[in-house]
């Protein structure tokens, strides 16, 4: 792995006695997609902040390209459960805010081509001058991911961005993530609570485990297993339960999730 992004021993603290999560270190390869799994409150969304430049940890570094990450950064987008989409602007504007910010010296012609281009990317285009109080939900986290690839960041983040939609939409969203990904060769680190879409979009699946009281004492959470996805490439929503080593894959993050991610 050439280490694109080094994440070296990092721990979190709310009370010293009882850290969140401690010596957590992995690697992302440029252009791969990870997903983490795990249990509320076992620090992945923390993780994401910090990978993010949107909170610090107690302990450890972030390195991105071969510089440490240490605030936030346009290189880094970020796509929350809520699109936090400005609901007095139409999704061109929302869209070109971000693309001015990132490229303050560009002629209005080439931040509207701009635009366009990535609105047609998550096939919104008849939506394009619409505000966000005219979009359906699915719409709007469309609006949100456009926004984030706008800004050509070297690094995704997302943190459970399909979370509030319902089955059919999250569906068709996550199609489409896979479609632009494998277009643009992004370098993704997501956050899911289902199995199934990890499985799906991860090229490799991180399994956190929770901290919590042993015999032995308080142990700290941490990464507890990463999951190499197998499965090919190509696969989609409709073909993945045929794929051979599917159940295999889903059975061994679901025996996780129930028996060993809790202490």
């Amino acid at each position: 792995m050439d280490g694109f992004l080094r994440v070296e021993k990092l721990g979190k603290s709310f009370n010293a006695q009882r850290p969140v999560f401690n010596d957590v270190s992995f690697r992302l390869e440029r252009g791969e997609f990870v997903c983490i799994i795990g249990h509320s409150g076992c620090g992945k969304t923390t993780i994401l902040n910090v990978l993010a430049g949107l909170d610090t940890a107690t302990s450890g570094n972030v390195f991105m390209d071969g510089r440490e990450v240490v605030g936030p950064s346009l290189e880094r987008g970020v796509v929350f459960q809520s699109h936090a989409l400005m609901p007095w602007l139409t999704v061109r504007k929302n869209i070109a805010f971000a693309v001015e910010s990132r490229w303050p010296e560009w002629s209005r012609a080439q931040v509207s081509e701009a635009v366009v281009a990535v609105v047609e990317l998550v096939g919104l285009t008849q939506a394009i001058d619409k505000l966000p109080s005219e979009l359906s939900g699915g719409m709007k986290q469309r609006v949100g991911i456009a926004r984030a690839f706008a800004i050509k960041p070297k690094m995704l983040l997302l943190d459970e961005p399909f979370g509030a939609l319902d089955a059919l939409t999250r569906g068709t969203i996550q199609e489409e993530l896979i479609s632009i990904v494998r277009k643009t060769q992004q370098t993704v680190f997501m956050i899911t609570h289902d199995v199934d879409e990890a499985i799906l979009l991860a090229d490799r699946i991180l399994l956190m485990k929770n901290g919590g009281d042993t015999d032995a004492g308080y142990v700290p959470g941490g990464i507890a297993e990463v999951i190499v996805n197998a499965l090919p490439k190509d696969r989609t929503r409709s073909t993945l339960h045929h794929l051979d080593g599917y159940y295999k894959l889903r059975n061994n993050v679901v025996d996780f999730l129930v028996s060993r991610a809790k202490h």
